[in-house]
Protein backbone atom coordinates (compact mmCIF):
# COMPACT_ATOMS: atom_id res chain seq x y z
CA UNK A 1 0.00 0.00 0.00
CA UNK A 2 1.71 3.25 -0.88
CA UNK A 3 1.58 6.32 1.42
CA UNK A 4 0.06 9.45 0.46
CA UNK A 5 3.00 12.50 0.71
CA UNK A 6 1.75 15.63 2.47
CA UNK A 7 4.73 18.12 2.60
CA UNK A 8 4.87 19.52 5.80
CA UNK A 9 6.51 22.86 4.99
CA UNK A 10 4.14 23.95 2.58
CA UNK A 11 1.43 26.58 3.41
CA UNK A 12 -1.10 27.31 0.51
CA UNK A 13 -2.70 30.70 0.55
CA UNK A 14 -5.30 32.32 -1.95
CA UNK A 15 -5.71 36.08 -3.28
CA UNK A 16 -2.34 37.11 -2.34
CA UNK A 17 -0.16 40.08 -2.89
CA UNK A 18 3.78 39.00 -2.93
CA UNK A 19 6.30 41.28 -1.08
CA UNK A 20 9.57 39.63 -2.04
CA UNK A 21 12.99 40.54 -1.31
CA UNK A 22 16.39 39.44 -1.64
CA UNK A 23 18.89 39.27 0.86
CA UNK A 24 22.02 37.67 1.81
CA UNK A 25 22.00 36.01 -1.74
CA UNK A 26 18.47 34.44 -0.92
CA UNK A 27 14.87 35.00 -1.92
CA UNK A 28 12.21 36.12 0.53
CA UNK A 29 9.03 36.37 0.02
CA UNK A 30 5.41 37.54 2.50
CA UNK A 31 2.13 37.13 1.79
CA UNK A 32 -0.24 40.29 2.14
CA UNK A 33 -3.57 41.91 1.13
CA UNK A 34 -1.99 44.09 -1.63
CA UNK A 35 -4.17 47.20 -0.26
CA UNK A 36 -3.13 46.95 3.09
CA UNK A 37 0.91 47.19 1.67
CA UNK A 38 -0.05 50.25 0.42
CA UNK A 39 -1.84 51.49 3.28
CA UNK A 40 1.31 50.22 5.78
CA UNK A 41 3.66 51.99 3.65
CA UNK A 42 1.89 54.92 3.66
CA UNK A 43 2.21 54.84 7.24
CA UNK A 44 -2.24 54.81 7.34
CA UNK A 45 -2.30 50.98 8.29
CA UNK A 46 0.16 50.23 11.79
CA UNK A 47 -1.43 46.40 12.78
CA UNK A 48 0.90 43.81 10.95
CA UNK A 49 -1.72 41.56 11.07
CA UNK A 50 -3.88 43.42 8.94
CA UNK A 51 -1.49 43.74 6.47
CA UNK A 52 0.18 40.20 6.43
CA UNK A 53 -2.19 37.05 5.38
CA UNK A 54 0.41 34.81 8.02
CA UNK A 55 3.42 35.70 10.09
CA UNK A 56 5.56 33.08 7.84
CA UNK A 57 8.39 33.78 5.78
CA UNK A 58 8.81 31.81 2.46
CA UNK A 59 11.36 31.10 -0.44
CA UNK A 60 7.87 30.80 -2.54
CA UNK A 61 4.28 32.19 -2.09
CA UNK A 62 3.06 30.19 -4.71
CA UNK A 63 4.47 26.81 -3.25
CA UNK A 64 3.60 27.36 -0.45
CA UNK A 65 7.99 26.77 0.28
CA UNK A 66 8.65 28.18 3.87
CA UNK A 67 11.81 29.75 4.32
CA UNK A 68 14.32 27.93 6.83
CA UNK A 69 15.03 29.16 10.20
CA UNK A 70 18.70 29.17 9.68
CA UNK A 71 18.62 31.01 6.30
CA UNK A 72 16.65 34.01 8.12
CA UNK A 73 19.20 33.96 10.82
CA UNK A 74 21.83 34.03 8.49
CA UNK A 75 20.38 36.75 5.96
CA UNK A 76 18.64 39.00 8.86
CA UNK A 77 20.84 38.12 11.95
CA UNK A 78 17.58 37.18 13.37
CA UNK A 79 14.84 34.39 13.11
CA UNK A 80 12.10 36.84 14.60
CA UNK A 81 9.17 36.54 11.64
CA UNK A 82 7.60 39.50 12.44
CA UNK A 83 10.60 42.12 12.65
CA UNK A 84 11.62 40.18 9.51
CA UNK A 85 8.19 40.62 7.81
CA UNK A 86 8.08 44.43 9.23
CA UNK A 87 12.04 44.35 7.41
CA UNK A 88 10.41 43.13 3.81
CA UNK A 89 7.13 45.50 3.63
CA UNK A 90 9.59 48.29 4.39
CA UNK A 91 12.66 47.70 1.81
CA UNK A 92 10.32 44.65 -0.17
CA UNK A 93 8.99 44.79 -4.02
CA UNK A 94 5.33 44.40 -4.19
CA UNK A 95 4.44 42.31 -6.85
CA UNK A 96 1.67 43.59 -9.22
CA UNK A 97 -0.22 41.77 -11.93
CA UNK A 98 0.33 42.82 -16.03
CA UNK A 99 -3.23 44.13 -15.74
CA UNK A 100 -2.53 46.59 -12.46
CA UNK A 101 0.62 48.02 -14.18
CA UNK A 102 -1.30 48.41 -17.42
CA UNK A 103 -3.90 50.47 -15.73
CA UNK A 104 -1.65 52.54 -13.53
CA UNK A 105 0.65 53.34 -17.10
CA UNK A 106 -2.87 54.67 -18.49
CA UNK A 107 -3.30 56.63 -15.61
CA UNK A 108 0.05 58.29 -15.39
CA UNK A 109 -0.26 58.75 -19.30
CA UNK A 110 -3.43 60.58 -19.04
CA UNK A 111 -2.34 62.88 -16.28
CA UNK A 112 0.48 63.59 -18.55
CA UNK A 113 -1.73 63.85 -21.18
CA UNK A 114 -4.28 66.55 -19.05
CA UNK A 115 -1.17 68.77 -18.12
CA UNK A 116 0.36 69.15 -21.27
CA UNK A 117 -3.08 70.04 -22.44
CA UNK A 118 -3.82 72.43 -19.62
CA UNK A 119 -0.52 74.57 -20.39
CA UNK A 120 -0.99 74.43 -24.00
CA UNK A 121 -3.05 76.98 -26.63
CA UNK A 122 -3.17 76.84 -30.12
CA UNK A 123 -2.55 80.00 -31.80
CA UNK A 124 -2.07 80.29 -35.56
CA UNK A 125 -1.97 76.66 -36.42
CA UNK A 126 0.64 76.61 -33.59
CA UNK A 127 0.66 75.09 -30.32
CA UNK A 128 2.23 77.46 -28.02
CA UNK A 129 2.40 76.93 -24.20
CA UNK A 130 0.92 79.60 -22.20
CA UNK A 131 4.32 80.62 -19.98
CA UNK A 132 4.99 82.14 -23.54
Amino acid sequence: MSKIFTPTNQIRLTNVAVVRMKKGGKRFEIACYKNKVISWRNKVEKDIDEVLQTHSVFTNVSKGQVAKREDLASAFGSDDTTAICKEILEKGELQISERERHTQLESIQKEISNIIAGNSRLEDGVWKTNEG
